[in-house]
């Protein structure tokens, strides 16, 4: 019998390469979770937000579907997946010998145990400085230039090995990019994340 205790609202899963941050480049497994309340205007996956639009699958099922893919190597992803208690996904897709990768706000508690912790902080709610602390990577996201005085505010809370990058907002691209070129060179502490996805047109 199944419940909602071991199935999760998946919006979409899909064979792909990792297109921004730390791992791009990587081949990865991505699970995007339905549900999000954080309301970024400039979301890419508004879809996703409304949890009741996707179907719930079995945790079974969606492990299943990542073992048919060459790659072990998986990012879950939203939406917002803190939404939603991510322990048992994690314990079995790493007795399948997965890597995880989760990509977060950090609005929300952390469940699960994950190899790699991206926190892409949001100023429509802030994240939690617990997340922050525990982020081996943290993405943020480039709109306008108080972006920057954001991305320093929350760098403060992470640990002294995070990573730290600085990413377009890809309809300002071309606006921004110059900004984040000459932030970056003169605060080297920072990387330059692309979108590479978008570039080379996978998912």
């Amino acid at each position: 019998m199944t419940t909602l205790i071991n199935m999760l609202p998946v919006m979409e899963s899909f064979y792909t390469i990792q297109g921004e941050g730390y791992n791009t480049g990587k081949a990865a497994y991505f699970i995007r979770l339905g549900g999000c309340d954080v309301g970024c205007v400039w979301c890419d996956v508004k879809d996703s937000w409304d949890v009741t639009k996707h179907p719930h699958v079995t945790i079974d099922k969606i492990v299943e579907d990542a073992l048919k893919h060459p790659s072990r190597f998986v990012v879950i992803t939203g939406g917002e997946p803190l939404m939603h208690d991510l322990t048992f996904l994690c314990d079995q897709l790493h007795k399948n010998n997965f890597i995880i990768a989760l990509e977060t706000s950090g609005a929300y508690p952390l469940t699960g145990t994950f190899d790699w912790l991206c926190v892409s902080p949001k100023k429509f709610k802030f994240p939690l400085p617990e997340l922050l602390n525990s982020a081996d990577e943290l993405k943020v996201i480039v709109f306008n230039k108080s972006d920057f005085e954001w991305a320093e505010k929350n760098a403060k809370d992470v640990k002294e090995d995070c990573k730290l990058f600085l990413q377009p907002e890809y309809d300002e691209f071309n606006k921004v990019m110059p900004l984040i070129i000459e932030y970056v060179k003169a605060n080297p502490q920072w990387q330059v994340s692309l979108q590479v996805h978008k570039v080379i047109n996978v998912p």
